[in-house]
């Protein structure tokens, strides 16, 4: 499958890295705004997270060569000025809203958009949904969030088992590039449509940063019955480059226990048809986590159940590199309904 990358930041370049080594998928094209095509380069070749790469892309002209790819480097602002004759998908990783009736006037078969949107035609979450994806009929396809990507997959498997009557959860997401390091104004928010966010405007690199979190709204999207009546939400930004956890509270109506909660993961862990859920015993922390491709990690020495119905989970996942390889995955899955 030729694919145009559009957007090459932080999501963008983990979707890059790990396209690059599966055969089916072939990035010919990234599409970025910044014009400097040796700083293109150069972010992908270095990275101060994940380290840099073995075969280092050079710059030929308007493109970036390595041993094994060639890949033109577009600047254009819309999609739609863009030749896509020799273009199969696009995977838009930009963060930016899009005008999805201007994506469907697109001349390829599938849009792969990295954030929730209720205008996609599916909102796909490996482990929930994705026997509902059909790309032949459905051509903008949502991956949704690396929250939701997290912690969907485990709600769905107790709710199926104990039938979750409320809840809680809190998200501790790694900072993002939108932040601040220092002290400064307040940040916008289009997809929150929040126009001055003050607390996002502090330093991130100072302070643990309450935030609301559109989690299970993204959620819902992909799980109608998983929503905001049933479950409460709020997150906190903390000083950490990558590797969020969730910490979980649901109360259900089927009485549980511990060891029978855990059985139910590790019995989802042994059956999964993708790299969804991994059971954690051992004594690790966050940086443990990072550039694993496992999204909803069931940290087991935090399980607990009280009064036989209140159970608590903690869920760990890379927000960029673990979510970016569902992202990958579901492309994947789409090209063999196609039967590419």
């Amino acid at each position: 499958m030729k694919i145009l990358l559009n957007g090459i930041g932080r999501i963008g370049k983990a979707v890059l890295k790990i396209a690059l080594e599966n055969k089916l998928l072939n990035i010919v094209a990234i599409n970025e705004i910044n014009l400097n095509i040796k700083s293109i380069a150069y972010t992908i070749n270095y990275d101060s997270t994940y380290g840099a790469i073995d075969d280092k892309f050079r710059v030929v002209d308007n493109y970036i060569v390595n041993s094994t790819n060639k890949i033109e480097i577009l600047n254009h602002h819309s999609l739609a000025d863009i030749d896509l004759q020799d273009i199969d998908i696009i995977i838009d990783a930009s963060g930016s809203e899009v005008d999805i009736s201007l994506l469907r006037e697109l001349d390829v078969k599938n849009i792969f958009i990295t954030h929730p949107t209720k205008k996609a035609d599916i909102n796909v979450v490996l482990g929930v949904n994705e026997d509902k994806l059909n790309a032949s009929t459905q051509k903008i396809i949502s991956t949704s969030s690396c929250n939701a990507t997290a912690i969907l997959p485990i709600l769905k498997l107790i709710d199926k088992h104990k039938k979750i009557e409320y809840g809680d959860i809190v998200t501790i997401h790694p900072l993002l590039n939108h932040q601040k390091v220092l002290d400064s104004g307040c940040v916008s928010s289009v997809d929150r449509s929040v126009e001055c966010n003050l607390e996002f405007g502090r330093s991130a690199t100072q302070n643990i940063i309450p935030s609301k979190t559109t989690t299970i709204d993204a959620c819902s999207l992909v799980m109608p019955s998983i929503n905001s009546n049933l479950i409460a939400s709020n997150s906190l930004r903390v000083p950490t480059r990558t590797v969020g956890a969730i910490s979980i509270t649901l109360f259900v109506k089927t009485k549980s226990s511990k060891d029978e909660i855990i059985s139910l993961c590790q019995e989802y862990e042994k059956n999964q048809k993708f790299d969804i859920m991994l059971n954690n015993y051992e004594a690790l922390v966050s940086s443990d986590f990072q550039r694993q491709r496992y999204t909803t990690i069931v940290d087991h020495r935090f399980t607990d159940v009280k009064g036989k119905k209140m159970i608590k989970l903690l869920i760990w996942y890379d927000n960029e590199w673990g979510y970016a390889s569902k992202v990958v995955d579901i492309v994947l899955a789409s090209c063999y309904s196609l039967g590419e």
